[in-house]
């Protein structure tokens, strides 16, 4: 749970799963960090590397990332980028539709287009939380943004994997609300 790239030893935590299981490894980011290239360095021995972009300029980030202090919209950008250029397995984009964006797709989707990734992933918060998901017809608007991919899906249109947890118990007492 949390940040992967906060971790100090990330490198060293994807080539010890790897050493343990016989499975591609995945690494989910905000990519609040990815401007950073111990961090990119590091993200690189990933097969597949899922980066946030939610937003095309730093008001939006602002509003609706709400970003620690010293952390702006130019970095996360950039920082993409600049992995995309280095990185020679998967990368995924994931945006995070809301109302708050969803008007904004076509510029997203233009710096997802500078970016280049393998695949673009269209979200919007199915899980409890403080922000309402869109419904299907606002998602399929956004989507028309993003067809021009050779790789895209959305949210409802994903096929659903059932996930197990490696350890239940240990699952469990960390999520006990699951």
């Amino acid at each position: 749970m949390g940040e992967p790239t906060l971790a100090s030893n990330l490198g060293a935590a994807i080539e010890r799963v790897r050493s343990i299981l016989d499975l591609p490894i995945a690494v989910l980011t905000n990519s609040s960090l990815m401007f950073r290239e111990n961090v990119r360095q590091q993200l690189t021995i990933a097969d597949t590397v899922l980066a946030k972009l939610d937003v095309p300029n730093e008001e939006l980030f602002a509003m609706v990332n709400r970003p620690a202090l010293g952390l702006h919209f130019d970095q996360i950008k950039d920082g993409i980028r600049l992995f995309r250029d280095q990185y020679r397995g998967k990368l995924a984009l994931q945006v995070m539709f809301i109302e708050a964006n969803k008007d904004y797709a076509s510029e997203i989707a233009a710096l997802a287009r500078h970016i280049s990734p393998d695949e673009v992933q269209i979200n919007t918060p199915l899980r409890p939380c403080a922000v309402r998901p869109l419904p299907p017809k606002n998602i399929a608007e956004v989507q028309r943004e993003f067809s021009n991919f050779e790789s895209f899906v959305t949210v409802y249109q994903a096929r659903k994997y059932k996930a197990l947890p490696l350890n239940l118990a240990e699952t469990l007492r960390r999520r006990p609300n699951l």
